[in-house]
């Protein structure tokens, strides 16, 4: 039930409560889907290591099975949004949605959606995670500091949890948090983009749905990257692994870049106008230009947060190498250098993200910031397989 105007509207509420219901489900089922993927991938790549061909086999086995993950959940969140979109129109359309101020309340209660997979997420994530590192921690401690057995022995009958809390929380629960982040940018840029007259009197239907084609694009972008790692790129050596990551990483957003200017060119009108939120009343012209400079600055920080995280917490580089040093000297230096080198790796993703911020709203105010979070998501089938591939 909804209050607008001093009446109570229960369809829209109904509505609302439809969509939340629908988010809270499709996000129980990608982590569903992930974890059912992963253990049985998992024995796959098992066989797949003991083969002729170990390094390529055992990475294809498991990159592909992470694909599964990753495509799941893109794609079922947006099949169940359009599936939510058309079905809400039967009850909008007596008011002309591409033509009139109804496709505010459509996209309000569509927004639903993004709350519902986020109150999901709320559990998978943090009780999934909490989980992962308990577990962890007392395999740890059980095996390598108590008995004195190396990591992952099995040997070891915490190792069980341990594997557990990585599906858990590594899969399920990561999977349900990124779901919750990509439904809720999604939601977020439509109810902005229905704030404007001129966007649905000149794109109609196709105008509004602009941010729900960028992760459309990325989708098909990461199906035909996906084969670089298996095919064209294959893995043949314990080195080649994070090299074959970082390109699929790379070639994903160099790709989408010419590709969202063309969604963009095709699906947004030459120029409408959108509202400063800060004043509703002073109005300014968008292009698609401005959408695509919006959408790519989060779609490259994006992926540049991806490398300085890869830079603050591979063995390859100094960092790690150095928290692992600080051990030498007792438990207190390695703890106080591992939190001074935590605070200092957010140094940089902080400011990327406060230069997306400032550079999508001079652009385009809220609606480029919304597109910027959409374009930081785009490529996301790819950054879950390759999350997933981990501890498969």
């Amino acid at each position: 039930m909804s209050y607008t105007g001093g009446e109570f509207h229960i369809e829209e509420g109904g509505l609302t409560c439809v969509s939340f219901v629908a988010g809270g489900l499709t996000s129980m089922l990608s982590g569903w889907i992930g974890m059912k993927v992963a253990v049985f991938s998992n024995a796959r790549t098992t066989v797949m290591a003991a083969g002729s061909n170990p390094w390529t086999d055992a990475f294809n086995t498991a990159f592909r099975a992470g694909s599964v993950m990753g495509f799941a959940l893109v794609g079922l969140s947006m099949l169940v949004l359009f599936i939510l979109a058309h079905f809400f129109t039967l009850y909008f359309d007596k008011w002309d949605v591409a033509g009139s101020g109804e496709a505010l309340k459509l996209t309000e209660c569509l927004a639903g959606y993004g709350l519902g997979g986020s109150a999901i997420a709320l559990f998978g994530r943090v009780g999934g995670g909490i989980y992962t590192k308990a577990a962890d921690v007392g395999a740890d401690l059980a095996g390598k500091v108590v008995e004195n057995i190396p990591e992952d022995d099995p040997r070891n009958p915490a190792t069980i949890a341990d594997n557990v809390g990585d599906n858990v929380g590594d899969v399920a629960g990561m999977g349900s948090d990124l779901f919750g982040s990509f439904a809720e940018a999604t939601c977020a840029a439509l109810v902005v983009a229905s704030n404007s007259p001129t966007l649905i009197a000149a794109g109609g239907w196709s105008g509004l749905m602009f941010p729900v084609t960028i992760s459309a694009g990325g989708v098909i972008v990461c199906l035909l990257c996906s084969f670089v790692a298996t095919n064209i790129m294959p893995v043949k050596h314990e080195a080649d692994i994070e090299t074959v990551l970082k390109v699929q990483l790379g070639l994903t957003t160099l790709v989408l870049t010419p590709v969202i200017y063309a969604l963009a060119a095709l699906f947004l009108p030459s120029t409408f106008e959108l509202s400063r939120v800060a004043d509703p009343t002073i109005s300014f012209d968008f292009t698609p230009l401005k959408a695509w400079a919006c959408v790519i600055s989060g779609l490259w920080s994006g992926c540049t947060i991806g490398f300085i995280t890869e830079y603050y917490t591979s063995h390859s580089y100094s960092p790690v190498r150095e928290v692992a040093q600080s051990c030498e000297t007792g438990a207190a230096t390695n703890i106080i250098y591992g939190l001074a080198l935590g605070y200092r790796s957010a140094i940089l993703p902080v400011s990327l993200l406060a230069i997306v911020v400032y550079i999508s709203f001079w652009l385009g105010d809220m609606y480029g910031v919304a597109l910027a979070a959409l374009g930081m998501l785009s490529n996301l089938a790819t950054c879950l397989a390759i999350d997933v591939y981990g501890p498969i």
